[in-house]
């Protein structure tokens, strides 16, 4: 059975660097679209960064362009993403999922539940403040 454990989080000043780590068990990861989700409290659940099983292509959330970098390590079975010039409207916490139906990044960032989704982690707190 698929199981993803994120790490990576913290503390972090506005403007600092966190890169958070995605590790998969139990399948590859290169079967899976992947994605970053956050969820702030009090807000929804939104889709901050994904990339394509099919072709690797990536999406980004507008807020987070420029900013973030997702990238995956087949080898170590991990999904990354970094996080540059942090704000404090980045504040969440952030989680992995994956699926093996969903093709195109965007429309797994698109998704606003995980319901359908083949496995998503526990997530990782990520604070920005001075």
């Amino acid at each position: 059975q698929l199981q993803l454990v994120e790490s990576g989080g913290g503390l972090v000043q506005p403007g600092g660097s966190l890169r958070l780590s995605c590790t998969a068990s139990g399948s590859t990861l290169e079967d899976y679209t992947i994605g970053w989700f956050r969820q702030a409290p009090g807000k929804e659940r939104e889709g901050v960064s994904c990339i394509s099983r099919r072709d690797g292509t990536t999406y980004y959330k507008n807020s987070v362009k420029g900013r973030f970098t997702i990238s995956r390590d087949n080898a170590k079975n991990t999904v990354y993403l970094l996080m540059n010039s942090l704000k404090p409207e980045d504040t969440a916490t952030y989680y992995c999922a994956v699926d093996s139906v969903i093709m195109t990044a965007q429309a797994m960032c698109g998704m606003k539940t995980f319901g359908p989704l083949d496995a998503w982690g526990q997530g990782t707190l990520v604070t920005v403040s001075s």
